[in-house]
């Protein structure tokens, strides 16, 4: 990588980074409550989540949030591939802020005060795009 594109990169990919790693690294050994309140609310976005058990699917988001943290803070790890991964783990966040009732303003897609978590996670999206776009290579 050179120094141009370290510039632009590094604050991307370390606060991003750091953020998933660390969200990941919390989700890795559950409490019961904690896998079936994560588990309950992914399902309700995306029901096909529900044949998976509720300790399993959390430490399947552990570890993507990890991969997709580490991946970020990797610098040997090209920007688009790193960038990628972002997108996609971020479109899937996006999916529980679009899809759950009560996160939106109605007729806008501005979030209510429930909504302003899961809407801060466009931001992972337009980082994980702008790696993906200006990796030159």
């Amino acid at each position: 990588m050179n120094r141009r594109d370290l510039a632009w990169q590094l604050p991307l990919r370390l606060t991003a980074g750091t953020y998933i790693l660390d969200s990941g690294r919390h989700k890795w050994d559950p409490d019961e409550d904690t896998a079936k309140q994560l588990h309950g609310f992914a399902t309700s976005t995306y029901p096909f989540l529900g044949s998976v058990r509720p300790g399993t699917f959390t430490r399947a988001l552990a570890v993507g949030e990890m991969l997709v943290g580490a991946a970020l803070l990797i610098p040997v790890v090209p920007a688009r591939v790193a960038g990628a991964g972002l997108v996609g783990f971020g479109a899937g966040l996006l999916g529980l802020y679009a899809r759950t009732p009560g996160m939106r303003r109605p007729g806008t897609p501005f979030p209510t005060q429930d909504g302003i978590a899961l809407a801060k996670d466009s931001w992972l999206v337009a980082i994980g795009a702008a790696l993906v776009a200006g990796d030159r290579g």
